[in-house]
């Protein structure tokens, strides 16, 4: 490389060096950076070495210089707990593919010296986590944002796995078109929330079974519809985001309930005493099969006490599921 043009890249050279092979716990003298930068084709003396790290320095970096040590860069953008932070916010995360989980933590790897991205190597492995199957999730996000900034529906197929991990499409893969407003993370999945003006009406859908988004050009409608529709209360009301006929169900709780009721529900819930040993709430809620279930995962100490169309319905899962297993 000519001189004139290596000078010009002597800085963002060392700057890197810096980045890359030094932290709190480890130091680069001079001649480890004259060596380096010459292992890069560029030649430089000793002395201007000096000055290019006052250069640094004057430019905002954190270049701390400790006697008989040598040189470190400290403080950077993110800090190493919150990259392992995000590291494991990334590799927990359900709706995001295993493969595009390893690329991004190979980015985040970047923003700290090599010596640093070891240890958040060391916090990838995390047994157990579930990944979505759908390797489009990631843009199928930055699609739906777009549609919304710039005001415009979307149109796409959405599907469900067979047993063979085969994409069956929904109404036999005919396109829906909805107005996109949010989305919202509800047990580990991302949900669209839109306006679907074919049923007038807030629906919402997994995004990572969502394929071919597109964008249309024409504008998004039901504002109003959204505007008063409060998502908190939403993801509340459908338990994981199954649809239901909403009700407010009346429950008869034993004491011991109160923690898990206020934790599902809520600090806001109403508890009034029923006796020395249980209470009574009532919720709003959409009733679905998903809440059934998280009844039958409590035991006995919850019993729904009306209205009479849900008990009957609560009765007629346990009896269907009862059926399931014969005479067992």
């Amino acid at each position: 490389m000519p001189r004139s043009s290596s000078q010009k890249i002597k800085l963002l050279a060392l700057l890197r060096i810096f980045h890359e092979d030094s932290d709190q716990e480890h130091f680069l003298t001079v001649p480890e950076l004259v060596e380096k930068l010459t292992q890069q084709g560029i030649s430089v003396e000793r002395k201007s070495v000096y000055n290019d790290i006052e250069a640094l320095k004057s430019l905002g970096y954190d270049i701390d210089h400790v006697s008989n040590k040598g040189y470190r860069l400290l403080h950077r953008a993110f800090e190493l707990a919150e990259l392992k932070l995000l590291v494991d916010a990334v590799q927990s995360s359900r709706f995001i593919p295993a493969r595009k989980s390893s690329q991004l933590i190979e980015k985040l790897e970047r923003l700290t010296s090599r010596y640093q991205a070891s240890s958040l190597q060391r916090q990838v492995y995390v047994a157990g986590r579930v990944k979505s199957m759908n390797q489009s999730i990631y843009y199928n996000i930055d699609t739906i944002h777009a549609a919304v900034s710039r005001n415009r529906r979307i149109t796409f197929r959405y599907f469900k796995y067979n047993l063979y991990r085969q994409k069956i499409f929904r109404h036999g893969g005919a396109l829906y078109e909805v107005s996109p407003f949010a989305l919202l993370r509800s047990d580990e999945n991302y949900y669209l929330i839109a306006y679907d003006q074919q049923h007038s009406e807030i629906r919402h859908y997994r995004v990572d079974k969502m394929s071919s988004i597109t964008i249309t050009d024409h504008r998004r409608c039901g504002d109003e519809a959204y505007q008063s529709t409060d998502l908190g209360e939403y993801a509340r009301l459908h338990f994981g985001m199954f649809r239901g006929r909403e009700a407010d169900v009346t429950l008869r709780c034993e004491n011991g309930m109160a923690d898990i009721l206020l934790d599902r529900f809520g600090e806001q819930l109403s508890m009034v005493p029923d006796g020395e040993d249980h209470f009574t709430t009532s919720v709003r809620l959409a009733v679905s099969p998903q809440f059934f279930g998280w009844l039958c995962g409590l035991g006995g100490g919850i019993v729904i006490t009306g209205p009479d169309w849900v008990r009957q319905a609560f009765l007629s899962h346990l009896e269907q599921v009862k059926t399931q297993y014969g005479d067992v």
